[in-house]
């Protein structure tokens, strides 16, 4: 699974950063993350309220700061979809 963190590389960026390391930690599962900086990357995700959350290239979140519960939610949900 990659998770890529969609900003410029601000505070908030840097909290849902670490907010998805530790939700993948606490699931146990086998995760990349990723801080993506990237303006034309960003864009060609169509985000434009930064941080944006892409799981395995699909954009689940934008414009805020899940909480650690809210980001295992993100990343469960996204498991789900692939076994579908």
């Amino acid at each position: 699974m990659k998770i890529q963190i969609l900003g410029s590389g601000c505070a908030n960026c840097h909290k849902v950063e670490e907010t998805a390391k530790q939700a993948i930690a606490q699931m146990a599962i086998d995760a990349q993350v990723e801080l993506v900086t990237d303006m034309q990357t960003i864009m060609r995700y169509g985000v434009l309220q930064t941080p944006g959350i892409v799981i395995d290239d699909n954009v689940v979140s934008t414009g805020r700061v899940p909480a650690l519960s809210q980001m295992v939610t993100l990343i469960a949900d996204s498991i789900a979809r692939q076994g579908t």
